[in-house]
């Protein structure tokens, strides 16, 4: 198969308020990315001093994981103050910088804002816990116990135990859906939302251009409280209490949509703003589907399909397209292999001799599907997951669960920027999390010389979906193939189209180029007449 050089220029019918319609967009994760000041944590100077690099990726955005004031328990997402920036992160004249870099290289930025909860030393939850007559009393979810003494409902944390935390102060429990230490925002009570929104307004006026939003669907709980209803066993392992119930009246409460609207009202009153959700659970599509509904809602957003996938196959793809159709009232979606939340997706689909050849093809398919597409910092490089002793373990929930779950960890230890320095270029001391052995020669110092690692592929393929605009914000039709593990599907319509098929298995598949068509980009394809190789995919466009 021959690559066909020519390309077709982007189209300039969208508008450049939309910039965000089939971006590109680098995740950061602060702690993990450069460590500027050899503390060994990662800070906001840290991702200055290499905005270059990313810029050199061909990305539209970054997505900055939280760097905001916090006693990190979950590691910046208990917030204890959504205006300022943790010192071990660095100023808010640090983020201006950051900021004003970012956009002279071209990159738009988005913060992560986390509105279900706060920190339990967030001011707002210290007045409120001081009393029941308080201004800001009904600032958070508070219950009197049962006449028992028990909690208030059978409602179980996403981290483990219920959901429910005893406080003598007020003589009632507080909820948390997730650590004890995070408590729940009443997002319910018309106060709250205005300072979240006046939240919203401090940072969309300092110029950042999105916001994600956290945990969405946990901004509003049922305030009658009844108890959640078991899920029925199927014989699934379960490791925490929280996958006992049917998360009916915990979250996901009808209000939410309509809060959401007023957020983009605010968001609308700037110019080329975005606003994206991530939205998980056992109703998850659901709820992307109405918190992405238009018009007034949020932009787009993305749950868990493809970061809590045991396998990468072509049904799971195929069920991702019918999810999101072309039909004016669905909003539009996002896309991510991995993130900070999950273990990296070459460790999940591939087997550690497969992880290159996967990796390459993985990044090819992720820039070749409709919607936005996420790249969490390292996926360029092909990192597998890191391998983090117990007793270097930081996550709470790893901990907990040890060692029936990978955890997160392992997709947070640092960036490896230099092949033979220690701890990978990140830090000149030991770093919050170890660097794995097996990163080192996967350094973006190693792969810039070898002109055919995965770094120089992923700027060639991000390069290939800003040329076709088909790529960027094309439809999506699925191509039935009749072969097992062979993925085929179209991108966009009537002369225009891109053709796209991808081995997803390790083993070679009978296949050949249909007449009619020339490739324009493949990965792990060469050689491959009558047949497709293992993890190999090919883009090809009309003769």
């Amino acid at each position: 198969m021959e690559l066909d050089a020519q390309s077709e220029e982007r189209s300039q019918d969208q508008p450049a308020s939309e910039w965000w319609k089939g971006a590109v967009i680098y995740q950061i994760y602060p702690r993990s990315f450069f460590d500027s000041n050899n503390d060994g944590i990662g800070d906001l100077p840290g991702i200055t001093a290499r905005l270059e690099y990313v810029a050199s990726l061909g990305v539209d955005a970054i997505w900055l994981s939280p760097f905001f004031t916090s006693p990190m328990r979950d590691f910046g997402y208990d917030v204890a103050d959504y205006r300022g920036v943790d010192p071990i992160f660095g100023t808010l004249d640090d983020f201006d910088v950051l900021l004003e870099r970012a956009h002279a290289l071209g990159l738009k930025v988005l913060i992560d804002q986390v509105y279900s909860h706060t920190s339990e030393v967030h001011a707002w939850f210290q007045q409120s816990r001081s009393s029941r007559s308080n201004e800001k009393a009904d600032w958070y979810v508070w219950a009197d116990a049962k006449p028992d003494g028990s909690p208030p409902n059978n409602w179980q944390s996403v981290f483990g135990g219920p959901s429910w935390t005893w406080d003598a102060r007020r003589g009632q429990y507080y909820m948390h859906n997730f650590l004890p230490e995070q408590p729940d925002l009443n997002v319910h009570n018309p106060a709250v939302q205005e300072e979240l929104l006046d939240t919203m307004r401090f940072w969309l006026d300092r110029g950042v251009d999105g916001i994600r939003l956290d945990a969405v669907n946990f901004m509003m709980h049922d305030p009658a409280l009844h108890d959640n209803p078991p899920i029925k066993n199927t014989g699934t392992r379960r490791t925490r209490p929280f996958d006992f119930q049917h998360h009916y009246f915990n979250q996901s409460h009808p209000d939410i949509p309509a809060f959401l609207e007023r957020m983009r009202v605010l968001a609308d009153s700037y110019e080329g703003r975005f606003l994206v959700a991530e939205v998980g659970g056992e109703r998850a599509q659901e709820e992307m589907e109405l918190y992405t509904r238009r018009p007034g809602r949020l932009h787009s957003a993305y749950g868990f399909l493809y970061l809590y996938a045991e396998s990468l196959d072509p049904a799971l793809v195929g069920s991702a397209v019918d999810l999101w159709p072309s039909d004016g009232v669905t909003g539009w979606p996002s896309w991510t292999f991995s993130n900070h939340d999950a273990p990296r997706a070459v460790s999940r689909w591939a087997a550690e001799g497969d992880r290159e050849a996967f990796a390459n093809m993985a990044l090819l398919l992720l820039v070749a599907m409709r919607g936005n597409v996420f790249i969490y910092q390292g996926e360029e490089l092909g990192l597998p997951q890191a391998m983090v002793p117990f007793d270097r373990l930081q996550d709470p929930e790893a901990i907990a669960n040890w060692p029936q779950t990978l955890g997160r960890d392992g997709a947070r230890t640092p960036m490896p920027w230099t092949r033979r320095a220690c701890h990978g270029g990140f830090s000149e001391v030991e770093p919050w999390l170890p660097v794995d052995a097996r990163h080192f020669d996967l350094a973006v110092d190693a792969q810039e010389a070898d002109a055919g690692a995965t770094l120089h592929l992923a700027r060639r393929f991000v390069r290939l979906r800003e040329r076709h605009s088909v790529l960027r914000t094309g439809a999506m039709r699925m191509v039935e193939t009749g072969v097992d593990g062979l993925l085929a599907f179209e991108r966009g319509s009537g002369d225009r189209v891109i053709f796209c098929v991808f081995n997803l298995t390790c083993e070679p598949v009978s296949w050949d180029m249909p007449a009619g068509w020339k490739v324009i980009e493949q990965v792990n394809a060469a050689g491959g007449d009558g047949c497709l190789p293992a993890y190999a995919g090919v883009l090809a466009q009309r003769i």
